[in-house]
């Protein structure tokens, strides 16, 4: 299918864009991605950032900036969140726990949409947070389908190793005890995008008490579930 619109200079910045969303990149990465010449890519990059579409993490890689989300909510919605909402409640319904929304921003991961148990001790996350990309299931899974050379970068400081990284995708599902807060465990698993990127991850957390020290046993499957149901809703409304 013929992506082009006709305006050349507009394709590529959207090709820019595009590569993006499946993270933060460098000037090299942005070429390898989109194909476009080097010099071509930076001018649109440093255009982009120009307008706040495109921002600089504190390596100095290429992320989505400010600006799309202030467009989101001028819109009146973001297509991921308007998707997730519903599926997270029922994803807390089906567990009995806290359901959340993780999206990757440079060197943090946000939540960005959550459903809150209703009783009983709770585990929730603030829409808005910014947690570590070193900890938790969440972050497990933004980070096992990077590339090699992000993955590794990104496995400095880590409370997990590479070989975790390898199980997460083998099974496509992740799970952490104590790994972010001592006593609290979370069950986490992808949601893709255009093209298989993984562009969020939806998870569960709670207590130890309840959750165990094998969170995957009990809760794996629904949070995979879910996962998938918010994947699936993202490629039909893309289509």
């Amino acid at each position: 299918m013929d992506n082009s619109s006709g305006v050349g200079v507009l394709d590529k910045a959207v090709l820019v864009l595009n590569a993006l969303e499946a993270g933060p990149a460098s000037l090299a990465q942005l070429v390898q991605t989109t194909g476009l010449a080097r010099p071509t890519a930076h001018r649109l990059a440093v255009a982009l950032e120009h307008h706040r579409l495109v921002h600089r993490d504190t390596q100095g890689r290429f992320i989505l900036g400010p600006r799309l989300a202030e467009l989101a909510v001028a819109a009146g919605e973001d297509r991921l969140l308007a998707i997730a909402q519903p599926v997270l409640a029922q994803l807390r319904d089906a567990t009995g726990e806290s359901a959340s929304l993780f999206r990757r921003q440079g060197d943090v991961r946000v939540c960005v949409a959550a459903a809150e148990r209703t009783s009983g001790l709770r585990d929730t996350i603030p829409v808005g947070a910014a947690l570590p990309m070193t900890a938790g299931s969440a972050a497990q899974i933004l980070l096992a389908w990077e590339e090699p050379d992000r993955l590794h970068r990104g496995l400095r400081g880590a409370k997990f190793e590479a070989a975790t990284l390898a199980s997460v995708r083998r099974r496509g599902w992740a799970q952490s005890v104590g790994e972010r807060e001592q006593g609290v465990g979370s069950v986490s698993a992808p949601i893709r995008g255009a093209g298989g990127r993984v562009v969020a991850a939806v998870s569960v957390s709670g207590p130890l008490e309840r959750l165990t020290r094998s969170p995957g046993r009990l809760h794996a499957a629904p949070v995979a579930a879910a996962a998938e149901r918010i994947s699936e809703g993202m490629r039909r409304t893309s289509s």
